[in-house]
């Protein structure tokens, strides 16, 4: 990309697009798309056609979503793989027709079987089950990966996809519904620490392990993959380290300065067991994280108390 090509960051108001922009200007990019969706629906194809006839994009990054945690999914999962996969085939298929240079997709981790062997790689997809909690959602992320990738077959298009783990960070989904698992800790430790709450009950019983990326991290691999990969096969997005669910609620409340008791509600489900990246191809590639998960956290909970709107989501 040159510094004055026209990029647009699809989902520029969530936490990834925000990170996607903070990441262009700070390296100097100056000509950089966004609409609110009041203005721009992508899940309407005619809206979608019409902005791209007339913006003419050169790059894109596709980062919008409709995206939740364990009981969002349940309780809406055709709602979920509805608008995702409409607003991905909308804006993939009015970058290809409008002769887009290069669209980067960005996926989840989710995308992989359920059981998958650990740590995941990119060829691991599609060899297993999906996990029943989120498979909605990942069946409409898996959609959006091959059609890309089956456009650069058919077409010889330079559309690529990224996966990343579990996120965080700046303007994070506070939404005590449709949060993960990360934010939706905070926002329950802060409420009980203004509170003086005596306990918090946390979702399934600790034991699942999960992976974390800050979400300023992955920005930068998006912006390094958009100017040195090319290829149909995925890359990774992550750390390469995991913790169980029970060790980051500890860690989580220590750093909110919360003391009191956490219980643990074994009849909610915990989701796949486990879930951690294989992240050698973008180490290989020339990338790697750079924000340890304390420190991450920290950021995070002084960007969640500088910004009280952001928990109004």
């Amino acid at each position: 990309m040159n510094k004055n090509d026209r990029i647009f960051v699809a989902g520029h108001k969530g936490m990834v697009g925000s990170a996607i922009i903070r990441e262009l200007e700070k390296q100097g990019y100056a000509n950089i798309l966004t609409l609110p969706h009041c203005r721009l629906d992508l899940t309407s194809q005619k809206d979608v056609e019409a902005f791209f006839q007339s913006e003419k994009p050169e790059y894109v990054f596709l980062a919008a979503a409709k995206v939740g945690g364990i009981e969002a999914n349940a309780n809406a999962p055709a709602d979920f793989m509805y608008e995702n996969i409409m607003l991905e085939m909308n804006v993939i298929h009015a970058a290809w027709q409008n002769g887009c240079r290069k669209l980067e997709f960005l996926g989840s981790s989710c995308i992989y079987p359920r059981l998958a062997p650990q740590p995941m790689t990119e060829s691991c997809l599609l060899t297993g089950e999906l996990e029943k909690t989120n498979e909605a959602y990942a069946l409409a992320k898996i959609s959006g990966l091959k059609y890309c990738e089956f456009l650069n077959r058919q077409y010889g298009t330079d559309f690529i996809s990224v996966m990343p783990t579990n996120l965080y960070g700046p303007n994070d989904n506070y939404h005590p519904i449709h949060s993960h698992v990360l934010p939706a800790m905070i926002l329950k430790f802060h409420e009980a620490k203004v509170t003086d709450a005596s306990s918090v009950i946390c979702w399934g019983d600790g034991s699942a392990m999960r992976e974390f990326l800050y979400v300023d991290d992955l920005a930068e691999l998006c912006v390094f993959l958009m100017n040195h990969y090319s290829g149909d096969e995925t890359v990774n997005a992550g750390t390469g380290k995991e913790l169980s669910i029970k060790e980051l609620a500890e860690m989580t409340a220590q750093i909110v300065g919360y003391n009191g008791e956490i219980l643990w509600d074994t009849e909610k489900p915990n989701g796949t067991p486990r879930k951690l990246l294989d992240v050698s191809k973008a180490e290989k590639l020339g990338w790697k994280y750079k924000t340890e998960l304390k420190d991450g956290i920290r950021m995070a909970y002084e960007d969640f108390l500088r910004n009280p709107e952001i928990r109004k989501r």
